[in-house]
């Protein structure tokens, strides 16, 4: 089973990142100190999704960083990504463990919802992701979720914990010093325009709490 560093984890957005520029950004976001990277898109365009994913896995593997597909097993499989984040649509953790096998990293979106995160844990996840903690603009009708769930999952669970939404240089500390072990970052890291010096200021976050 892959292992998880903690720091910053970059997710990728289509809206943010044009097509010309997502491999530079990411590669920005890496130097900047990111140890994990999800690929991102909803654009319903399945060409560019998997040549741009694959663009990343060559990208990534090299470097050591894990990348992760946003809510697609079959093209994590079909690139041969580091693994898969599932929310709540998107199948079941055994399914998606059989499909890229034992060593992948699986990690499931828990909202606000301890009980799933427990649940996720027993079936296999690698990682439950928690959020959103603060206004997102990425998703502004997000379920809220309050920084003592941390707390409470930090007790309770033994898998990697990912806090999620609106999360900036300003705030995340916080929900590092809650048990957060990594940060879930999209406009405050490529939304930004130095995306290195912005991944810098996140990742240096765990140096100081």
């Amino acid at each position: 089973m892959n292992s998880l560093r903690r720091g910053l984890y970059a997710l990728t957005d289509s809206t943010l990142i044009p097509e010309d520029r997502l491999i530079p950004a990411v590669a920005a976001a890496i130097a900047g100190g990111a140890v994990l990277v999800q690929y991102r898109d909803k654009s319903g365009d399945a060409a560019k999704r998997a040549w741009e994913a694959q663009d990343l896995v060559n990208l990534c593997r090299p470097l050591g960083v894990p990348l992760i597909i946003n809510d697609d097993v079959a093209l994590a499989a079909a690139v041969g990504a580091d693994g898969v984040h599932l929310g709540r649509d998107d199948g079941d953790i055994a399914a998606a463990r059989a499909a890229l096998g034992p060593g992948a990293l699986i990690g499931v979106s828990c909202y606000n919802e301890l009980e799933r995160a427990r649940a996720a844990e027993a079936a296999g996840a690698d990682y439950v992701a928690f959020g959103s903690f603060f206004p997102s603009s990425v998703k502004p009708g997000a379920v809220r979720a309050e920084v003592d769930l941390l707390r409470q999952a930090r007790q309770q669970l033994n898998v990697p914990l990912v806090a999620i939404g609106g999360i900036n240089a300003d705030n995340g500390a916080l929900l590092i010093e809650a048990g957060a072990d990594l940060l879930a970052v999209i406009s405050d890291v490529f939304g930004q325009s130095d995306i290195r010096a912005a991944a810098r200021r996140i990742a240096g976050l765990f140096d100081k709490v």
